[in-house]
């Protein structure tokens, strides 16, 4: 008796869902890398950096037909712990997508991420900067106070199937307003031209070192 081969009708729905299984890990997969960044340096002390912290919202925008979307069941809110040293920046970022009916496809609800900006030579009136970071490694560029900063990262072994292959983040800090605007795009670059996926606008007041003059808040019954 010989050996049975299924039809190819079989094999296409068998691919398929296996895919329709899959892509759900692949997406999720591209919030936070799986692989532990290690630091640089590893000083426990809390005096050897400028600390800032940034708390903020985040909107998101799909871009469907053309034009930004906005899909607000992935908003979310933040802190960024930013540590700056005299030539590189450690940044811990905590992110939390506050809408009930969030549907899980970038990631878990909850997600930390790591940067490390490590700020090299000055061209062109610009500060250079190599990435680390969870999200995928890169290059950046700055004006020296770094009131204005473009990042640019890419996701690694990212495949085909992926809706995104690259990470472009514009911050603009105004220290004298105490505001961090910053617009984070995930992109498709493929064969030198870039797709639009998804867009985060976020916004962020700055909190440093201070004290208080008594507790700020005190329990009411």
């Amino acid at each position: 008796m010989g050996q049975y081969t299924p039809k190819k009708s079989y094999k296409m729905k068998k691919i398929i869902f296996s895919f329709l299984i899959a892509w759900p890990l692949i997406f999720t997969g591209c919030g936070t890398s799986k692989k532990t960044i290690i630091p640089f340096s590893y000083s426990l002390s809390p005096d050897d950096a400028y600390t800032i912290i940034w708390n903020g919202s985040g909107k998101v925008y799909r871009y469907q037909n053309r034009q930004w979307v906005r899909d607000e069941s992935y908003d979310y809110q933040f802190n960024v712990v930013q540590k700056r040293y005299a030539n590189h920046w450690k940044s811990v970022k905590s992110l939390h997508r506050i809408h009930p009916d969030y549907d899980g496809k970038a990631g878990d609800r909850d997600q930390t991420m790591y940067f490390e900006v490590l700020y090299n030579t000055m061209e062109a009136g610009k500060v250079q900067s190599a990435i680390v970071s969870s999200l995928g490694n890169g290059t950046g560029t700055s004006d020296a106070e770094f009131c204005r900063s473009e990042l640019t990262m890419y996701v690694p072994d990212a495949g085909k199937f992926m809706p995104y292959n690259k990470f472009r983040i514009v911050q603009n800090y105004d220290y004298e307003a105490g505001v961090l605007t910053e617009t984070v795009e995930l992109i498709k670059e493929k064969n030198g031209k870039e797709i639009p996926f998804m867009k985060n606008e976020e916004t962020a007041q700055i909190f440093i070192k201070n004290k208080l003059d008594k507790a700020p808040t005190t329990f009411k019954q």
